[in-house]
C-alpha cells in the first residue's frame, strides 16, 4: 500500500476518535458494515472514492483535508 493512502487512512481514524465515534456508528451513518470500516481503518481494504465521500460527509470534515 502507499505511503499516500496509508496517511488518508490513518486521518479517517484520527478524525473517528476526535468526534468520539465508534466504528459502528460511523459504520451505520456512512452505509457500510462495521466490519468493513475496520478494515479500512486498519489498512487491510482501500475504500472506494465513494465511500471515501460519505465517511467524510459523515465525520463533517473535508474531503479535499484527507489529501493535505
Amino acid at each position: 500500500m502507499e505511503k499516500e493512502t496509508e496517511k488518508i487512512l490513518k486521518k479517517i481514524r484520527q478524525k473517528r476518535l476526535e468526534k468520539k465515534l465508534s466504528l459502528l456508528s460511523l459504520a451505520n451513518d456512512v452505509g457500510i458494515s462495521h466490519s468493513h470500516l475496520y478494515y479500512i481503518e486498519s489498512k487491510r481494504v482501500v475504500p472506494s472514492i465513494d465511500t471515501l465521500v460519505k465517511i467524510t460527509k459523515a465525520l463533517n470534515y473535508p474531503i479535499k483535508d484527507l489529501f493535505e
